[in-house]
């Protein structure tokens, strides 16, 4: 089991009011998953995000990841987790803007102890794995947004991870670089990577294997993705979308009218 959490609880104080962001979560991921975890604002989602990538710790419960126990650790253990067991990819990138691609894909590996001595080998094979071979010398500001979401993906990787946690991954994209780096997470899970996405994007989620649906700080719903009910409505709504589209710009025949005929009267 990667990620294994029980009751898991998180309470913020914001004054004397105490805002209850996690109410017991039970969840369960497995190696080599992909799951969508799914929720309106104020759900939980997030919340529960930072604490699987150990930047936040649950207020009660457990967590173990890959058999160990996060929520009993330091904080320069979970320190150390973060770098060697998570990969993080962001909606904003968080890219070093006056560093080259290969310089950000390298920032992870000058905290590693088992990969600083090779950092610059596998930040290029790491960019070679997501297809950017050819702009390793570039800056953020001379790539395409799909560029810079795949430098962040193969920093999030360079050091082969447990997991890869994407929060809302393709929230600044257009729709044609969304499904070429959707395509790039597919490719990844058949590779044999744990993907965990935090989105708020039914067309994103239907890629996942399976979706977690959360609401006011507890699990509403966890189904594989084609038993989803409320995914299963949104994919009837689209087919329907598209169908009407397609109907709207079919050409229309053309309405034949009869001449009169034309004669001398007798």
């Amino acid at each position: 089991m990667t990620i294994h959490i029980r009751q898991l609880t998180k309470t913020y104080k914001l004054g004397v009011e105490r805002v209850h962001a996690l109410a017991g979560v039970d969840l369960d991921i497995t190696q080599n998953e992909f799951v969508a975890i799914m929720g309106a604002s104020g759900s939980g989602k997030s919340t529960l995000m930072h604490i699987l990538g150990c930047l936040d710790r649950p207020t009660t419960g457990s967590y173990d990841l890959n058999n160990k126990p996060m929520h009993k650790m330091g904080s320069a253990g979970l320190a150390r987790v973060r770098n060697e067991e998570i990969g993080f990819i962001f909606q904003s990138f968080e890219l070093l803007n006056r560093a080259s691609a290969l310089k950000n894909v390298m920032l992870p590996m000058i905290y590693s102890r088992k990969h600083w001595l090779t950092a610059r080998s596998r930040a290029k094979r790491a960019l070679e794995r997501v297809n950017l071979a050819d702009r390793i010398g570039h800056k953020p500001n001379q790539l395409s947004g799909g560029q810079r979401q795949r430098v962040a993906i193969a920093r999030a990787l360079v050091n082969e991870p447990s997991i890869l946690l994407a929060d809302e991954p393709t929230g600044n994209l257009d729709s044609t670089t969304t499904n070429e780096i959707i395509d790039l997470f597919k490719q990844l899970h058949d590779e044999g990577q744990t993907i965990v996405i935090v989105t708020h994007e039914e067309e994103v989620a239907s890629h996942a294997q399976r979706i977690v649906r959360l609401r006011d700080g507890i699990v509403e719903s966890d189904h594989p993705t084609a038993e989803d009910p409320i995914h299963r409505r949104w994919l009837a709504g689209a087919a329907a979308a598209a169908q009407e589209a397609a109907d709207n710009t079919e050409p229309r025949p053309s309405q034949g009218h009869d001449t009169p005929a034309t004669g001398a009267s007798a």
